[in-house]
């Protein structure tokens, strides 16, 4: 019985740090950085004890070395067009996370379209 209890909370810690991983990992995507690393690191997490995760991890890994060889046979305009969309996707996820409106509210500029929505 002790065996069993250990091996199901072994496994609700593993769905929850696995969880919490791959979702800061989902958010920082659009960010210079690691959140791809931190998407797949979680999901490898979440592999040690659950095949669906081991399935979307080689899935998702295929996927994305897909989609950099696509990106690397574009000519110069799709490139751009990509970065414009990376950049603007940073640009409304920095003010839906109300970073615009931290400086507005440090800076008393007195903005009110700084703040976020999600935070008036």
């Amino acid at each position: 019985m002790r065996e069993h209890i250990t091996r199901h909370t072994r496994r609700a810690m593993i769905a929850f740090i696995g969880g919490f991983v791959v979702l800061v990992g989902l958010v920082l995507i659009p960010y210079p950085g690691p959140g791809w690393l931190i998407v797949f690191g979680g999901l490898a997490i979440l592999a040690t004890e659950f095949a669906w995760a081991r399935l979307l991890l080689n899935k998702l890994h295929a996927d994305y070395d897909n989609w950099i060889a696509w990106l690397k046979r574009q000519n110069m305009f799709v490139k751009t067009i990509v970065l414009a969309l990376t950049g603007a996707i940073v640009l409304v996820t920095i003010w839906l996370l109300n970073g615009y409106g931290l400086m507005n509210n440090w800076l008393q500029l007195h903005k009110d379209w700084l703040i976020s929505p999600l935070f008036r």
